[in-house]
């Protein structure tokens, strides 16, 4: 422990730099002064912005202004849409400058990878130099920026000071700054350069090293660095407090030179600032000052060899432990405003450190009570962790000794070396990083008991990758701005946009400027990272298994692999997989997992980092991404390139909302699921301890009957599935209860995230709002609000939506709860062993935490003033169905789905489902086998999730596993008929969806018809290129050329694109597979290259638009709602269109839900595509041609034009009189001469040509055809066919709607 005189001088030198002007508040509200001692600057005047920046000006206040949210909304949406238009990617064999800039290739990024892993720690530094001066030989290469020329300056300097020698990198590091300096490579120094060269002037100076200073080499002085920094602007207090500049000793000095310097320089303000500086950090007391230290308690323990009445005393495990862990709480008090925060950072910190130790500690227990012997010892999960982490701990530091051994001596090889990487990350760290990321994936990609090979370690590569950028983070001691508060002003002002942008770019900057620099890794790298280190864990993870002999009767013990890889197939598909021995599998759904559960994947105890750009946000230290890419370079581009221009600031701030929203875990609620997990039985949707279905007899008959026995396999296969997913469901539930129990009594947030569609999803996967109804149920507000009538009569209503009385009105659902008061008081005080009314319900565990509530309100002196902070939802009728009908003003179709007004809720499931039964009954009385035993048991759940999908893109065959799971699970026929029942209802839903929607298939149509065009499309600036290769050699036995199209298809790069109102871009990442093969250590994987774009996929790229473009519509109206909701200071969550809220703000919710619905509706997505041309030929497709011509799609020509382009006749409107459609016929003279050539050629050498060409569709293009169509082009946006006809029905209609969203 340090003298306390010792820790008050370390005190104020470490504030001397923590407590710096840097614009550490740039993105908060100044902190209360009783939360904050350790910052209070009662001399210095505190402010949102630092002294350099604009101040902004202030808005009235939101209720002085009286605000018209559908006015302002309204307004806002109507804006000029920020798009974010980016070249589309080139094919693999071509590069441009400009392409370089938006899409690194995966050969340059390993340069990048490996450059960054050779100077972390000095580790090789020659080496990275030689692949730095490699890219600098293009001056300007789009993949450099100036951190990574600070890294360099930095490692040059370190290794002046302890490697060596001093002379050499000192000379490097000039050499560097210069070049800087005079911007002869396009690139500046910033504060982290000048920084740096002040701390090698200083040690150079000054230092031990001194004497061999620097004889030929001449540094910077601080006159010359100092005059520098003026000229370019660069805020003096941000050079001294860069991250480069570690220790507080250094701080100092370095302020010394600056202040001498500007003495000489006359330069006052300078001298006062850095003053002012130096002051902030002396004046900041230590909170613990002239406190006692608490006397721990001790326990007494026995020693060997002394004499008797000899006491030793230790501090017992868990003190030490807690003891350990609060001395690091104690300093980041010191520099955090809140303990929260350093409580969570510690979480963060130390989470493989406190896996460790809980093993540690769990081995020596086992080992003090003497069952050392494996059969005596228990089979504890957390005692096997130990041991295997133990063995792999020692067995990864020769193997990492090795490889570096063996790459020393193979530096030629062509290979990138995987030493590097593995230095980044320590043993220690790496083997419980693999052992935990192993356990965790078990049961994922639908594996049971284990995981596909590629996921394992591709998953294992990125958690290394992720711990060693958590390492750099937390390293660089990286600010923790605060969620921005607009306070005066609504976020769809321009006012309050504008604010928002300016402290969100500043932050930004200061958080890059913290961070340095790090590189991303290459799915190659992760995945031969991940190959060493779970095939060495495989070797060394053992577990001891003992049965009885079935003759003997004697129990035998044998040591077996935890874990060995394997191949199964799966849907006739050859595939690698990693399993879990079944000893290990069993334990992971019983033992005790928090210690295997990645602070990653828990929930928050303080507010999440606000999003900066698309990299920054979320957990303090770990790294996660704002959007979870879908293997798409081009998605990431997008999203950096809009954070750039200022067009994604709502986004960022509606997950700020969304992530802080603060939660409790429901204590009444989980005594009971602890009891029921526990006691092992079937409760609630709870799995049980052990699978309680009988398993299928097999009938005497059975070896006779083939038909019989393969009755009897069918239901046994089935059994043995529903047996595993029990087994695996448990392990699910198992981290639920585990996390749930362990953030008992704290507020806790969920960070969020985006897919590529714009949908918010919290980043902790197993216990948030978004999981299951045990989850939900888990869960409440940590925040609540007095119920008042309103807010008790929403309660009711939601009791009766969760027991699934949710078709009724409004009243009749308050009326159906208000009988069944007695049930609900039964279940409230008595769930378990009363009459478990609450079972009965389609969200049982939610309706428990709902019975509990309501009875708490009703049995309260006031019922009205009644704190509640349970969530009350408000869902959407088939959220995407509501969007298709407001797009085409399909007034049937919104009378369906409730956006229309009407005296009671519609159903479209139910109606769907009647619509089904009279079809069947027609059909029945064809005598149709499968309408016979269907007839009559249509329920509305059997149909449910098919009609909510459809509008989603889901196909015949989804459609049919969706209808056979329902078919199962209610046993509506027996096993073996579920297949082919479910297809044939399948076929009948879907019919009748499409008569009911009409509007909407029109819609879907129209959408994924545009989308073909689009993926067939070429910009304007690559046409000369497309068609520089235009011909091939022929496939007949000649040397005759041929005219071809291939080069055309190759160039069709052009995904579908859209920009959502917010300004979110979303690119549909559908490529053809352009897989890469990699040998690992455990077998030959393939895996999708992200970084070496393929052609698109038309098919998928047209499939999946309108399903995607409806996503991103609710997403952007879930958006909307919850900024707006923070705006009114409405607690907000939501689960995509179930959208939450305190009881008592319903109301003010419906009428924002509203609002933001209404002004949603009005974007169009092909203003991005006016400079793309589709080549005509590639309209030559059956199916293509015929839907766009039944489309309504034409091509206006002359007469003459008709004439060369008879093969698209259906598309063609010949007139001499209206305006034709400008067809682009730059190529054509090219294609003339190129077939005069091939003419020439074929008279020449006496050979026929050959008749026929085969497009990408498989058909065959005569070649008289192609000879026509090729190098003529027309502009996309002139072939997307008519919109749709709209109908009658009105959007505003919704406001009079009581059950859109009910």
């Amino acid at each position: 422990m340090l003298p306390r005189t010792a820790r008050r001088l370390e005190t104020a030198l470490l504030l001397s730099r923590q407590s710096l002007p840097r614009p550490a508040r740039l993105y908060s509200t100044p902190s209360k002064i009783a939360n904050a001692p350790a910052l209070a600057t009662a001399h210095v005047a505190e402010s949102d912005y630092p002294s350099f920046m604009t101040q902004p000006k202030h808005e009235p206040a939101l209720q002085a202004r009286k605000l018209d949210l559908s006015t302002e909304l309204t307004h806002f949406l109507q804006r000029p849409t920020p798009y974010t238009i980016l070249p589309s990617p080139l094919p693999s064999d071509r590069s441009s400058a400009t392409h370089d800039i938006f899409y690194t290739d995966s050969n340059t990024q390993d340069l990048l990878s490996v450059m960054d892993a050779c100077l972390h720690n000095l580790y090789d530094v020659p080496r990275a130099r030689s692949i730095f001066d490699r890219l600098r030989e293009r001056p300007g290469n789009p993949v450099l920026s100036v951190p990574i020329y600070n890294a360099f300056l930095e490692a040059y300097v370190n290794m002046a000071g302890s490697k060596g020698p001093a002379y050499v990198f000192i000379d490097y590091a000039c050499e560097l700054y210069r070049v800087l300096e005079k911007e002869s490579e396009y690139f500046s120094p910033d504060s982290s350069s000048y920084a740096i060269m002040l701390l090698a002037y200083h040690r150079q100076v000054f230092g031990p090293q001194s004497p061999q200073a620097v004889e030929d080499v001449t540094l910077p002085n601080p006159r010359t660095i100092l005059s520098r920094i003026i000229e370019r602007g660069i805020p003096v207090a941000t050079v001294v407090a860069d991250h480069s500049i570690e220790t507080s000793e250094d701080a100092v000095e370095v302020i010394k030179l600056l202040s001498v310097a500007a003495v000489e320089m006359k330069k006052s303000d300078i001298v006062s600032e850095l003053g002012q500086a130096q002051a902030i950090g002396i004046q900041n007391p230590d909170v613990l000052d002239n406190i006692p230290e608490a006397r721990p308690v001790m326990k007494v323990v026995e020693t060997e060899g002394g004499e008797e009445g000899d006491v030793k005393m230790e501090i017992p495990f868990n003190i030490n432990n807690l003891r350990h862990h609060l001395a690091q709480v104690t300093m980041a008090r010191r520099v955090l405003s809140d303990d929260v925060i350093a409580r969570q950072e510690h979480l963060e910190k130390s989470a493989y450190d406190v896996a460790i130790e809980q093993m540690e500690h769990q081995a020596k227990v086992f080992s003090e009570l003497g069952l050392d012997n494996h059969a005596l010892r228990s089979d504890d999960l957390r005692l096997w962790m130990w041991q295997w982490h133990t063995l792999l701990r020692g067995r990864l530091e020769g193997e990492i000794k090795n490889i570096a051994q063996a790459e020393s001596k193979a530096r030629k090889s062509s290979e990138p070396q995987l030493a590097p990487y593995l230095s980044l990350v320590d043993a220690e760290r790496l083997s419980i990083i693999t052992i935990l990321e192993v356990m965790r994936l078990q049961g994922s990609g639908g594996v049971h008991d284990g995981m596909k090979t590629t996921r394992a370690l591709v998953a294992v590569g990125k958690a290394v990758e992720v711990e060693y950028k958590g390492l750099v983070c937390r390293s660089n001691k990286i600010f923790l701005p605060s969620t921005p508060k607009l306070g005066m002003t609504g976020y769809f002002s321009s006012m309050g946009y504008n604010s928002l942008q300016q402290r969100r770019v500043a932050a930004a900057k200061v958080m890059a400027d913290s961070e340095g620099w790090t590189s991303d890794w290459t799915q190659y790298v992760r995945s031969k990272i991940g190959g060493i280190l779970v095939e060495c864990l495989m070797e060394v993870a053992k577990v001891t298994r003992s049965a009885i002999h079935p003759k003997t009767g004697q129990r035998v013990t044998e040591e077996q692999p935890a874990f060995f890889h394997t191949y199964e197939y799966l849907r006739g598909q050859k595939l690698g997989v990693v399993r879990l021995n079944p000893l290990v599998s069993a334990r992971l759904a019983t033992d005790k997992v928090s210690t295997s559960v990645h602070p990653r994947h828990l929930p928050m105890l303080v507010k999440p980092k606000p999003w900066l750009d698309y990299r920054t946000g979320g957990y303090l230290n770990s790294q996660s991404s704002a959007m979870r890419f879908k293997d798409s370079a081009e998605q990431m581009s997008y999203l950096k390139q809009a954070c750039l221009k200022g067009n994604v600031e709502l986004v960022f701030a509606g997950l700020d909302v969304l992530g802080s929203t603060p939660w409790k875990v429901n204590r009444e609620i989980f005594e009971v699921v602890l009891e029921v997990w526990n006691a092992g039985y079937r409760v609630g949707k709870l799995p049980p301890a052990e699978y309680d279905r009988p398993e299928p007899e097999m009938p005497a008959e059975a070896e006779s009957d083939i038909r019989v026995k393969s009755v009897w396999q069918q239901r046994m296969k089935a059994w043995n599935s529903a047996k595993a997913n029990n087994h695996s469901d448990r392990c699910s539930v198992n981290y639920k209860i585990e996390i749930a129990r362990a953030f008992l009594g704290d507020t806790i947030y969920f960070p969020h995230n985006l897919d590529f569609r714009g949908r918010a999803y919290p980043i902790p996967p197993h216990l948030s709002h978004i999981g299951d109804d045990l989850s939900r149920g888990l869960l409440k507000f940590a925040e609540s609000r007095p119920l008042g009538e309103r807010g008790l009569r929403w309660l009711k209503i939601h009791l009766a939506n969760l027991y699934g009385y949710d078709k009724a009105s409004f009243d009749e659902r308050v009326d159906w709860v208000t009988e069944r008061l007695d049930k609900i008081y039964d279940s409230a005080t008595n769930p378990l062993k009363g009459e478990r009314w609450w079972l009965k319900a389609d969200d049982p565990w939610q309706c428990l935490a709902t019975c509990m509530e309501l009875r708490a309100a009703l049995t309260s002196p006031d019922p009205l003033a009644f704190e509640s902070s349970l969530p009350v939802h408000q869902d959407g009728t088939c959220n995407g169905l509501q969007h298709y009908a407001a797009l085409g003003g399909d007034d049937r179709g919104a009378q369906q789905v409730n956006l229309a007004a009407t005296d009671r809720p519609s159903d479209v499931y139910t109606h769907v489902g009647n619509m089904v039964e009279r079809v069947l009954e027609e059909d029945a009385k064809r005598g149709e086998k499968w309408a016979i035993l269907l007839k009559g048991k249509i329920q509305r759940k059997v149909v449910k999730q098919t009609v909510m999908t459809t509008v989603y893109g889901v196909t015949f065959v989804g459609a049919r596993e969706q209808i056979e799971k329902q078919l199962k699970d209610k046993k509506i026929v027996e096993e073996e008929d579920c297949w082919q029942a479910a297809s044939y209802l399948a076929s009948k839903v879907i019919q009748c969806i499409g008569d009911l929607f009409s509007g909407a298939t029109a819609i879907q149509n129209w959408f994924s018809f545009c989308a073909r065009l689009i993926s067939k499309s070429i910009p304007t600036e690559r046409l000369p290129e497309a068609m520089a290769e235009s011909k091939r050699r022929s496939k007949k036995k000649t040397k005759m050329f041929t005219l071809s199209d291939t080069r055309l298809k190759k160039e069709q790069m052009t995904s579908v694109v859209w920009t959502t109102s917010l300004g979110l871009p979303i690119v549909q990442p559908y490529r053809k597979v352009n897989r890469k093969q990699i040998a690992t250590n455990l077998q030959t994987i393939y895996i999708s290259d992200p970084n070496s774009p393929a052609e698109v996929n038309s098919m998928k790229q047209a499939s999946a638009f309108p399903p995607n473009f409806i996503h991103s519509l609710d997403a952007t109206h879930m958006m909307l709602t919850a900024l707006e909701c923070r705006t009114q200071d409405l607690t907000f969550a939501s689960v995509h269109d179930s959208y939450w809220t305190h009881a008592s703000t319903i109301d003010m919710m419906s009428e924002i839900i509203r609002d933001t619905f209404i002004a949603l509706h009005s974007s169009d997505f092909r203003e991005r595509y006016k400079d793309y041309k589709i080549p005509l030929v590639s309209l030559k497709n059956g199916s293509l041609l015929k839907g766009l011509h039944t489309l309504g799609s034409r091509i206006v020509v002359t007469p003459q034009q008709a004439k060369s382009l008879e093969s698209l006749r259906e598309l063609l409107v010949v007139s001499e009189d209206t305006k034709t459609t400008d067809i682009d016929e730059s190529e054509v003279t090219n294609v003339t001469n190129l077939r005069a050539e091939l003419n020439a050629q074929a008279e020449a050498e006496g050979v026929e040509e050959e008749a026929e060409e085969v497009n990408e569709e498989g058909k065959k293009l005569k070649d008289r055809e192609l000879s026509q169509l090729m190098g003529k082009f027309v502009n996309v946006v002139d072939l997307f066919p008519p919109l749709p006809e709209k109908g009658t029905f009105r959007v505003e209609q919704i406001k009079k709607s009581q059950y859109f969203f009910s």
